[in-house]
């Protein structure tokens, strides 16, 4: 029996992907053309998305910085703004000598800890860290060379990886509460509160991570931790408040804010 293969999609799916509000109904089908392995696969994934479910959650997979990575229904999504914390990262991973540590906190599916390993021209040793059981599991096959824990921030990690990781890169949730019910319903419905919820001001996370991090930074490491523009200021003086020299950084262009704390180097 020949597998089933539809790279173009009927002009149906299409129109029904359209009528949904699915503004790249075109490019849509086609992803879905390209992963369903039966017709009726095919037309479940098309229900799926039309009910509303976000596009990576009916694919299996999501894209990020031309990585694929699995992403299980129920699984905080990539952001392609977090592309502009990776290339800060990766910045800095230039002057650190050595195999980096790295930390990918609030891990999610590991997509970040995927991209920096990716853009570094040599190994890294990768951690991983996140409370959700699904993220794990999507998180252990994302990276199959990293370790990755289950658990609450730094509680699950081994304590030989205090005061040796070089970069500590996180997108923790930092949404105000009275500001979730304004997300898109992709996100509001089918994406984690905890991965979404930062509390009052959407930082009781935030300065959960901060608090924590001088002890697992190595000497001249760096904290590099995802926030907004209106939340960078108070950011970066948690960062400062904990002891870490502190700097915020952004793209218009990609709608992204990031905060980065460094430890001083040893004397």
């Amino acid at each position: 029996m020949s597998r089933f293969s539809s790279s173009t999609p009927a002009p149906d799916v299409v129109a029904r992907l359209r009528a949904a509000g699915c503004v790249f109904a075109e490019d849509e089908a086609e992803l879905i053309a390209a992963t369903a392995r039966t017709p009726e696969e095919l037309a479940a994934m098309v229900e799926r998305r039309v009910s509303g479910r976000p596009l990576e959650h009916v694919l299996g997979w999501a894209e990020f910085l031309g990585l694929r990575l699995v992403v299980e229904p129920g699984v905080f999504v990539p952001r392609p703004r977090t592309g502009f914390l990776i290339g800060q990262a990766v910045a800095l991973a230039r002057d650190l000598p050595g195999t980096p540590v790295v930390l990918d906190l609030c891990c999610g599916t590991g997509a970040m800890g995927a991209a920096l390993a990716a853009g570094l021209a040599r190994r890294v040793e990768l951690h991983a860290a996140d409370r959700d059981p699904a993220a794990v599991r999507c998180a252990r096959r994302n990276l199959p060379g990293g370790h990755v824990y289950e658990g609450d921030l730094y509680e699950p990690l081994p304590a030989t990886l205090k005061g040796r990781i070089d970069l500590l890169v996180v997108s923790p949730p930092y949404v105000p509460s009275a500001s979730v019910g304004l997300l898109p319903p992709e996100a509001r419905l089918y994406e984690p509160l905890a991965a979404l919820d930062g509390g009052e001001d959407g930082l009781d996370v935030v300065r959960r991570v901060i608090a924590g991090a001088p002890e697992w930074l190595a000497p001249g490491g760096h904290l590099l931790i995802e926030t907004s523009e209106r939340q960078a200021a108070e950011t970066a003086r948690a960062v400062e408040r904990a002891g870490l020299a502190a700097r915020a950084t952004g793209s218009d262009d990609l709608d992204a804010t990031a905060v980065i704390g460094t430890r001083a180097t040893a004397t």
